[in-house]
């Protein structure tokens, strides 16, 4: 899985989840990928800014994203 697998499964409409299903990948109305903690309606970036070292980065371990 990578972050670029990510984003093109979340414009398909598929839904992407971390972990138990707790958080969700979601694409907001500004083009932003954000991980959504549904339990508790917090927000963190998917990502390190566009253009950075950290573009690539994700602030959770690559392998415990999975595609519903």
């Amino acid at each position: 899985m990578t972050i670029e697998l990510i984003k093109q499964a979340i414009s398909n409409g598929k839904q992407v989840l971390l972990y138990n299903g707790a958080y969700e990948v979601i694409c907001d109305s500004l083009g932003q990928y954000m991980i959504h903690c549904i339990s508790n309606d917090n927000y963190i970036g998917l990502h390190g800014l566009e253009g950075t070292k950290y573009e690539h980065v994700t602030n959770y371990p690559i392998e415990d994203f999975y595609i519903v």
